[in-house]
């Protein structure tokens, strides 16, 4: 039985488990950079944020529960601001975790971002996508096991 929300190398806790760890960690850093780094200003296209200088390529290990964390609040915004509300609320709270589609996945994220994760992962825009829609809704109830960001401490324990 996986003891993390990311699996053990033996049994994983979510589909294409190997995949999904360096993503999702990917993800919550780049939402994490962009939604602390900019301090409330909305730049969209005119200046690329800086990467994530804590989350290299090949070991998302480096990640901290405080990046994660932020990165997770950032994400369920961005969602929440997409028209996604009631989506990204159904993995916080208890109950069943709505679907969502890869095209949701994209117009929620935007193409700034997925195309970063695509650099960052080595993996097309298309299995970047793909990956987050089936993935996405068990990272965050897993993430959120009682309906709430959890703490930095109770992060750490999820991430085994």
């Amino acid at each position: 039985m996986a003891n993390n929300i990311f699996g053990s190398d033996s049994s994983s806790a979510l589909p294409g488990g190997n995949v999904a760890k360096p993503l999702i960690i990917a993800l919550l850093a780049l939402f994490a950079s962009r939604y602390f780094g900019k301090k409330g200003a909305d730049q969209t296209a005119s200046a690329e944020p800086a990467p994530a200088p804590r989350i290299p390529q090949a070991d998302p290990a480096n990640a901290s529960p405080g990046d994660i964390l932020d990165g997770l609040g950032g994400l369920m915004k961005q969602f929440q601001q997409k028209g996604l509300g009631d989506t990204i609320d159904s993995w916080v709270n208890r109950g069943t975790n709505k679907d969502i589609s890869s095209r949701q996945v994209s117009d929620a994220l935007g193409s700034d971002v997925v195309d970063q994760l695509s650099r960052r992962t080595g993996l097309s825009r298309d299995e970047v996508i793909a990956e987050l829609a089936k993935v996405l809704p068990n990272v965050v109830d897993q993430m959120t096991p009682d309906g709430r960001l959890p703490t930095p401490r109770e992060l750490q324990r999820l991430m085994g």
